[in-house]
């Protein structure tokens, strides 16, 4: 890795089978509308196998999803994340000869991103059988300033002699998801999703329409082409491909350059996908591709004047940092009719579908450095508010709404209930969020017009899933985040979360209270006094475990009662333990996939003492293991907030660089997008003890003794804050916006410019 943080690159890259998987997904372009998968343009041998993916944010098809017994309300069909076409393929034949990484000599090599100017790249110093030499370079971009728009910079330059130089672009409407049969984070088996409408030639673009099997969704993708030292052009209009040649004169030491345009559009945002893709590729073409480059470039500027992270003393996991952040942005969908995937746009593990992660690893970075993001992902869940109404009623719920465990356009995807449907728990987590976004920006105006609704409708559900029983409430017959712990009584997060939504639920009933606009929705869904009360009842009198021999949180009523797996017993081979174990030999044991009751200690940490903390994280470090990649930024987050710094160090790294050096061994599925806004989260809520409450925001920071500084930046109600921390004090640095009240190490203090604080 180089020293410059924006740049994380590799070097004569290896080109077996798995690295190529492995940079397809680490390589990859998105920005939140279009994912494209880093392939070789010009392909692969016919033993390798590859997943050439390209996908738009929220596309989707319904398939049949097999249940081995027709139960009642057991789902049996689920929407997928779609390769929608295939764009980025270039062959490219040099006075007749074909260029491959597989032949010739390769002389050097270099992939990089550039998350200075949001672009990747790859350049080769290449050698043919029959001795021409060619330096190519090929810059990809899927752009910020227009989503709809991905571009390829091919350039072609001439060592060592003169010829013709003849590209042949496709733009290919047969393209199929990847399955993989023996892994469930994919799909399980291969289905024709789109099929092609039809493939025309107007105005030397291309035009691809198809429509999707079930869900009556349609796609328009265009391409259209730029060339240097242009001879002329040849356009094929094949069964299920539109090709383009382009023959171009190369002389010695002179480039020949190809642009290549294609952009996107989909039925769900727009009427006309004909007409709106006509619109979107001329107005891609009307800008210099320099211009769209300098677009981009300033739109990351103002994307890290509010987010930057910066590790004095740390080079690798400052770039694993900033590699993450980028990732970050590129993942998120920036409308309300998309989420967070957990693979991002970089590939189709979990086939797309969009999951509490969202809301509690990922939203935590947007909702302090670009709320308008986490508004927009609010706007998603209150778009599909009817359908987690009607996902509760399925549940056998009289009132309320239910979000699903997974999904896409609303409705439910998982199959496996114990460890999916049973996680109660979301509604919590998508109540926290809006909580969180409240504090953030203090915009009550939104929460009168949707985030309320989301809340009380989603509270509601908790009175209908849990009881008294003597004077206690209890919430039974649910699932943690811990995936290896299913279908229990009072599990301490859900319990936690629960009572944590209904206190909101009860304060933003009266923050509203006389708000007309507010009354029409209370009035709407006809929400009483008498049930805010039952809200206020039901969150004073919840049950969380505790077992005072052992001074901790069990994680649910019956979990101190099973049998520890010793972790230090199971093979290595044997991991991660989901495709090695029985889920009931796992449920029967104590043992943890994730941070379950740890996690709560951290989201809703003023309901236990420092002690039970302490104790519970020492127990359950001891039987976690970590086979989910949520699981290490939360012991790192906790073990910080504990005094535990070693410990918070060694986890932080397994987090940050978790897809830099594929440590779960699964990254060619695509990045773990939920961990990287977990690696932030270290940073920010773990070391410099960051915390957002209703009575202000507070900061406990501590310095990693290898570190020689940290700094950040965030946004709090309207102001934008630069926090730096050395081994002498910490800085605040009111940056923009109006004075503000902090806390540090427990004192009050009032932000107006700097302040400097002795550690």
């Amino acid at each position: 890795m180089k020293d410059n943080k924006a740049i994380y690159e590799v070097t004569d890259f290896k080109l077996d089978n798995a690295s190529c998987l492995f940079y397809e997904a680490l390589f990859h372009n998105a920005n939140g509308y279009i994912g494209v998968r880093s392939l070789l343009e010009e392909g692969y041998p016919e033993t390798y196998r590859y997943k050439r993916g390209q996908y738009i944010n929220g596309f989707y098809d319904i398939t049949k999803m097999k249940q081995a017994e027709k139960l009642y309300g057991l789902a049996e069909e689920k929407q997928t994340l779609l390769n929608v076409v295939d764009t980025q393929s270039i062959k490219l034949f040099i006075d007749g000869e074909a260029f491959s990484m597989f032949d010739g000599e390769v002389l050097s090599s270099r992939r990089w991103v550039d998350t200075d100017k949001g672009i990747t790249g790859r350049r080769v110093f290449w050698r043919s059988p029959n001795g021409r030499e060619v330096k190519i370079e090929i810059i990809r971009m899927a752009s910020f300033h227009q989503l709809s728009l991905f571009t390829i910079d091919y350039s072609v330059e001439p060592v060592n002699f003169s010829g013709d130089i003849v590209f042949e672009s496709n733009h290919q409407s047969d393209v199929a998801n990847f399955f993989d049969p023996a892994d469930p984070r994919t799909a399980e088996d291969r289905a024709d999703y789109l099929t092609m409408e039809s493939c025309e030639l107007k105005d030397e673009a291309t035009y691809i329409i198809s429509g999707t099997s079930k869900s009556g969704l349609r796609v328009c993708s265009c391409v259209a082409h730029s060339i240097s030292n242009e001879i002329e052009r040849h356009f094929f209009i094949e069964e299920k491909n539109a090709r383009c040649q382009l023959i171009a004169q190369a002389k010695m030491g002179s480039k020949v350059r190809l642009k290549k345009y294609a952009v996107f559009c989909d039925s769900i945002r727009c009427d006309d996908i004909r007409e709106q893709a006509a619109i979107e590729i001329e107005q891609a073409q009307s800008l210099p591709i320099e211009q769209l480059y300098a677009l981009q470039q300033t739109y990351m500027e103002n994307y890290w004047k509010n987010c930057d992270v910066d590790i004095d003393g740390d080079p690798e996991q400052n770039i694993a940092m900033r590699y993450n952040l980028f990732e970050l942005l590129q993942s998120v969908g920036k409308d309300q009719y998309s989420n967070i995937c957990p693979k991002g746009l970089s590939g189709e593990g979990y086939e797309g579908h969009y999951f509490w992660d969202s809301e509690m690893y990922i939203q935590p970075f947007f909702t302090i450095t670009n709320p308008a993001v986490s508004k927009k992902l609010i706007e998603y869940r209150y778009e599909t508010l009817d359908m987690a109404r009607e996902n509760a009623q399925i549940l056998g719920h009289q009132k309320g709404a239910l979000y699903p465990w997974r999904t896409i356009m609303g409705k439910e995807c998982s199959g496996y209930y114990p460890a999916g449907s049973a996680q109660y728990h979301i509604n919590g987590d998508i109540a926290h969020s809006i909580i969180a976004y409240y504090l953030a920006t203090g915009d009550i105006a939104f929460i009168q017009a949707k985030g309320a609704e989301i809340v009380f409708e989603t509270a509601r559900l908790w009175m209908d899933a849990g009881n008294f029983y003597k004077g206690r409430f209890h919430i039974n017959n649910v699932t943690g985040p811990d995936e290896y712990t299913c279908i229990v009584n009072n599990n301490y997060y859900t319990n936690a979360i629960a009572q944590h939504h209904l206190r909101w639920a009860v304060r933003f009933y009266y923050l509203l209270k006389g708000n007309a606009h507010a009354k029409k929705t209370t009035d709407r869904i006809m929400l009483t006094k008498t049930e805010v009360d039952d809200f206020k009842k039901a969150a004073d009198n919840m049950f969380l475990p505790y077992d005072k021999d052992l001074k901790i949180n069990p994680q649910d009523d019956s979990f101190l009662q099973k049998q520890i797996m010793p972790i230090d017993d199971i093979p290595e081979e044997n991991y991660p333990l989901l495709l090695n174990y029985h889920p009931l030999c796992l449920y029967r044991h104590q043992i943890c996939k994730q941070a379950d009751t740890v996690l709560a200690h951290f989201v809703v940490e003023d309901a236990q003492t420092e002690e039970t903390m302490r104790h519970s994280y020492e127990y359950y470090e001891k039987i976690t293991v970590h086979d989910s990649s949520l699981s290490t930024c939360i012991f790192s987050i906790m073990a910080a907030r504990l005094g535990m710094e070693e410990k918070a160090v060694d986890y932080f790294g397994n987090s940050a660089k978790m897809d830099l050096l594929n440590l779960h061994k699964n990254t060619h599925i695509g990045i773990h997008t939920a961990n990287m806004g977990g690696s932030y989260m270290v940073i920010v809520y773990g070391f410099a003890g960051f915390r957002l409450k209703e009575d202000g925001i507070s900061f406990s920071p501590m310095l990693p003794k290898k570190w020689r500084s940290y700094r950040f930046k965030m946004c709090y109600q309207k102001s934008r804050i630069l926090i730096e921390v050395n081994k002498t004090h910490c800085a605040f640095t009111l940056e923009e916006g109006e004075k503000k009240t902090i806390c540090v190490y427990g004192e009050e203090y009032c932000l107006k410019d700097k302040l400097v604080i002795d550690r």
